[in-house]
C-alpha cells in the first residue's frame, strides 16, 4: 500500500509549540482523509526546530467508486418536477433514468448515479493546503510583500518548503502537487542548518529519515531526548558526579536541537552558598542547562550539562567558554539577591503588601494576609497546630513576594521565605508553613502533614475560594482564572491525606461573614437558619442569580434590612461554595476509584458536608454492596421504593408515618411482625452506628435486614383488602427506605 510523507520546513518552531503541533498535523490530515473514505494502516508526526513531518502509510490508490440509486418522480409528472430531479441527478435527459415500477405507486423514474473513486493525490492536493492555512498555532505571523495580502498564509515563522510525496514502496512516489501562498509543493529538503545546509532530494519516508540523520537531522524529539539523557548520564558519571533529572527542562532542551551534542561547563565554587534550588532554577531559566550532584551527599556540584546544536571544531571549548560566562554572570545576580534580601527581615516587608492589589474587590496581599492569619489560628486547635504558631507563619507566608529574589525568580516563592526564615531563627514549623502553604499545587504534589503548615494551606485556600465565590467570580466552563478548581481540590486532599474532621459550612461562615463587612457572624449564622427554612428548588433560584445586586434585591422584597439582607446573600454564596467542594470532591473519588452512584447515594444525604466522614461512609457503603447481603437488601429495598411510589401515586399521598405496630401485632403475618422488630432495631443500631461514625457497624446492622425483607416478599401481599392493614404495611415498605437512608439514598445506586 502506498505511503504519503509530508515535511513543511519553516525557519523555526518554538520548542513548547513541537509537540502539540506534530499531533494537531496528524490529527487534521488523517481526520479529514477518513472524512473521504480514506482509511490508513498508521500514521506518525515529528517535530524539530525547523520542520514539522508527517507520515501516514497503507493509503488507498484512490477512493472507493460509489454507486448511487436516486428515486425520482412518477411517470407523467409535470416537466418541473421531472428538470428539477434531472438538475439533482445530474443528468442531461431523462432517457438517461431508467424505469421502475412499484404496484403500489405505478411507475417511476430512477437515476443511477456512479461516481469513479478519486485519486489519492488529487485528493490530498485538495485537503493539505486547507489544513496548512487554518493550522491552529498559538502564535503566528504573516510576512514578506504577501503580509499585506488580507487571508495570507501565517505560519509560527516563515514558512520556506513544503514535501508531499506518494506513491508505492516498489515504484518512484510521486510528488503531490499543489501551491500554498507561492510556495510550491516538491520532494527537497534541506539538511542541519550549519553542519549540513545543502538541499536533499527524498522519496519516501524510509528514505527521507535516514537521509536526513546522514544530514546531522534526528527528527524523532523522543530519539533525541534518550540522546541526550544518555550522554548526559555519560559524561556525570565520568566526572563522579550524578545528573539531577529534570523532565520538562529534557523535553525543551530537545526541541531547540535537531543534532544533540551534550557538554559540560562548571562555575566558581564559591556560587554553592546559594541555596541549591536558586543555583538550579537560574541554570535552568538562562541557559536551559542541567545541574549535576555529588552521589555520595546529594549536594549540588559546581559543573553544568548544556546541549549544543552543533559538533565544534575545538571540541565545545568556545561554546562551553560563552555559556560559562553568562552562568557566572546570572549566579552573581542571585547571589547578590541572596545577600540583599538577608539584610531585611520577613516581618518588615509586611508594609510593602500594602500596595500590591491581590483583587479590586477582595484589598491588597497585606490584607488578604490578615485574613488568612486570623483563619490558621481558629484552624490551628481543629488540625493540632499550635495557634500562635500557625498566625506567625500565615502572617509571614507572603512576605517574601516582595524580596529580590522571588521579584527575578517567581517560581520560588515559598521556598525563598522558607530559607529567610530560618536565618532569622524563626520556629522550624513556622519556616516550613511559610514555604508549604501553597500545596498542593496538582494531583501528584506532595500534601504537607506538619500541622502548621496545614492550617496555613487550608487557611491560604478557603479565604481565595471564599473571596472569590462572595464577589461571585467562580469558574466557568473551562475557564478558571483563579485556579479555584485547584484549591477546593487541595483543601480536599489537605483535609482526607491528613484524616482532619472539617464540617465545611461552619468553617466557611466565618470568612463569609468577614467578607460581607458589615454582617456580624450572629446575623450570618441567623441567615442560616432562615435560607435553610427555604425549600430546594428556591435556593437553586437564588443561585442563579448572576450578580449580588440581584439577590440583594429579592431579600429586600422580602422587607429584610440590608445587614440580615447580605447575611442570607452570604449564606447562599456558602451552599454554592459547598455544591462546589462536593462537585470536586467527586471527581477526585472517581479519579480514585470510586463509584459515582456511591458518592452520589451519600451525598443526597443532607447534612453532609464533612469530607473525611463522606469518603469514609462511600468506602463502607461500596465494601457493603459487594458483598451477598448487600446486594439482596439493594434488591429488597428497590421491590420496596417501587411499591410505594406506585401505591402513593394512586392514592395521592404518601406513606410516610411510623407503621402501627397493634395493626402488626393483631392482624399481620408472622414474617411481617418479624420484619417490624428486626426494623425497629436495624435502624437505631444503624443510626447509633453513624452517629459514632462507624459505618461498618451501620452496614452490619442493615445487613440483617436481608432474610426479614426477603420473606416478606415472598410470604405477604401488601395490597391487602383490609384499607388498614393496606396502608400499615406500605408505612412499613417506607421504613425500609427510611431505615436505608441512615446510611446513603439507595435510590441513586445502579445496577
Amino acid at each position: 500500500m502506498p505511503d504519503l510523507l509530508l515535511e513543511l520546513f519553516s525557519e523555526e518552531i518554538p520548542a513548547r509549540m513541537q509537540r502539540r503541533a506534530a499531533e494537531d498535523l496528524k490529527k487534521l490530515v488523517t481526520d479529514a482523509l477518513v472524512e473521504r473514505g480514506f482509511l490508513y494502516e498508521g500514521a506518525k508526526a515529528f517535530a524539530t526546530p525547523r520542520r514539522l513531518a508527517l507520515h501516514v502509510a497503507g493509503l488507498p490508490v484512490k477512493g472507493q467508486d460509489v454507486r448511487e440509486e436516486r428515486k425520482g418522480p412518477r411517470v407523467g409528472s409535470p416537466d418541473a418536477a421531472i428538470q428539477g430531479f434531472l438538475k439533482g441527478a445530474g443528468l442531461s435527459s431523462i432517457d438517461q433514468a431508467k424505469i421502475e415500477s412499484d404496484p403500489k405507486k405505478g411507475e417511476f423514474y430512477v437515476a443511477v448515479i456512479e461516481k469513479p473513486g478519486r485519486s489519492t493525490p488529487d485528493v490530498l492536493a485538495e485537503i493539505l493546503p486547507g489544513i496548512v492555512k487554518s493550522f491552529p498555532w498559538p502564535k503566528s505571523m504573516r510576512w514578506g510583500a504577501a503580509s499585506r495580502e488580507p487571508g495570507s498564509l501565517r505560519w509560527v515563522r516563515p514558512l520556506h518548503s513544503v514535501i508531499c510525496t506518494f506513491g508505492p514502496e516498489t515504484e518512484d512516489p510521486e510528488v503531490v502537487r499543489f501551491e500554498i501562498d507561492g510556495i510550491a509543493s516538491g520532494d527537497v529538503t534541506k539538511g542541519h542548518r550549519f553542519l549540513a545546509p545543502g538541499e536533499i532530494r527524498v522519496k519516501r519516508f524510509d528514505d527521507y529519515a535516514p537521509a536526513l540523520e546522514r544530514a546531522k537531522v534526528v527528527i524523532d524529539t523522543d530519539r533525541r531526548k534518550d540522546m541526550i539523557l544518555h550522554d548526559a548520564k555519560d559524561l556525570a558519571f565520568a566526572q563522579g558526579l550524578e545528573l539531577v533529572e529534570d523532565e520538562g527542562l529534557l523535553e525543551e532542551v530537545a526541541g531547540l536541537v535537531e543534532w544533540p551534542v551534550v557538554l559540560m561547563g562548571s562555575f566558581d565554587e564559591a556560587f554553592l552558598d546559594i541555596p541549591p534550588e536558586v543555583i538550579r532554577t537560574t541554570i535552568r531559566a538562562n541557559q536551559k542547562c542541567f545541574v549535576l550532584r555529588n552521589p555520595a551527599t546529594g549536594t549540588l556540584a559546581n559543573k553544568f550539562l548544556l546541549t549544543s546544536n552543533l559538533i565544534a571544531a575545538d571540541g565545545g571549548k568556545t561554546i562551553v567558554g560563552g555559556n560559562e560566562r553568562v552562568v557566572r554572570a546570572r549566579l552573581s545576580d542571585a547571589k547578590f539577591f541572596w545577600e540583599t534580601d538577608q539584610r531585611m527581615k520577613l516581618e518588615d516587608r509586611l508594609e510593602k503588601l500594602k500596595s500590591i492589589v491581590f483583587h479590586e474587590k477582595l484589598g491588597t496581599q497585606y490584607e488578604r494576609v490578615e485574613r488568612i492569619a486570623a483563619l490558621a489560628k481558629e484552624l490551628a486547635p481543629i488540625v493540632g497546630a499550635d495557634p500562635a504558631l500557625a498566625e506567625r507563619a500565615a502572617h509571614l507566608a507572603k512576605a517574601d513576594l516582595v524580596t529580590e529574589m522571588v521579584g527575578e525568580f517567581p517560581e520560588l516563592q515559598g521556598l525563598m521565605g522558607r530559607y529567610y526564615a530560618t536565618l532569622q531563627g524563626e520556629h522550624p514549623s513556622v519556616a516550613a508553613a511559610i514555604e508549604e502553604h501553597y500545596k498542593p499545587l496538582g494531583p501528584s504534589d506532595r500534601v504537607p502533614t506538619d500541622p502548621v503548615s496545614v492550617a496555613v494551606a487550608l487557611a491560604d485556600k478557603i479565604d481565595t475560594l471564599v473571596g472569590f465565590w462572595a464577589i461571585d467570580e467562580k469558574p466557568t466552563g473551562s475557564k478558571d482564572p483563579y485556579a479555584l478548581r485547584r484549591a477546593a481540590l487541595g483543601v480536599i486532599r489537605l483535609v482526607l491525606e491528613n484524616n482532619l474532621k472539617l464540617p465545611l459550612i461552619s468553617l466557611l461562615a466565618k470568612p463569609f461573614a468577614r467578607d460581607a463587612k458589615d454582617v456580624l457572624f450572629e446575623e450570618f449564622m441567623q441567615a442560616k437558619k432562615l435560607v435553610e427554612a427555604i425549600d430546594d428548588s428556591a435556593i437553586a433560584g437564588l443561585l442563579n442569580h448572576p450578580t449580588l445586586p440581584d439577590l440583594e434585591s429579592i431579600f429586600r422584597q422580602r422587607q429584610l434590612g440590608h445587614s440580615e439582607s447580605l447575611a442570607r446573600i452570604m449564606y447562599v454564596r456558602a451552599l454554592d461554595l459547598l455544591s462546589f467542594f462536593a462537585d470536586r470532591l467527586k471527581v477526585y473519588l472517581r479519579d480514585q476509584g470510586a463509584r459515582h452512584d456511591l458518592i452520589d447515594a451519600v451525598f443526597s444525604l443532607d447534612g453532609q458536608d464533612d469530607l473525611l466522614m463522606i469518603v469514609r461512609r462511600v468506602e463502607a457503603l461500596g465494601r457493603f454492596l459487594d458483598t451477598e447481603d448487600g446486594r439482596n437488601l439493594l434488591a429488597g429495598y428497590r421491590r420496596a421504593a417501587n411499591i410505594l411510589r406506585i401505591e402513593e401515586k394512586k392514592d395521592g399521598r404518601a406513606y410516610n408515618e411510623v407503621p402501627d405496630l397493634q395493626i402488626v401485632n393483631d392482624q399481620g403475618q408472622i414474617e411481617e411482625k418479624a420484619l417490624a422488630v428486626v426494623l425497629h432495631g436495624a435502624k437505631e443500631e444503624a443510626k447509633t452506628a453513624v452517629e459514632a461514625e462507624d459505618f461498618e457497624g451501620a452496614m452490619r446492622a442493615l445487613s440483617r435486614l436481608r432474610q426479614p425483607v426477603d420473606a416478606f416478599f415472598d410470604k405477604v401481599t401488601v395490597n391487602a383488602e383490609d384499607p388498614g392493614l393496606r396502608a400499615n404495611r406500605l408505612r412499613l415498605l417506607n421504613d425500609i427506605r427510611e431505615a436505608t437512608r441512615t446510611v446513603a439514598d439507595f435510590s441513586r445506586i445502579e445496577g
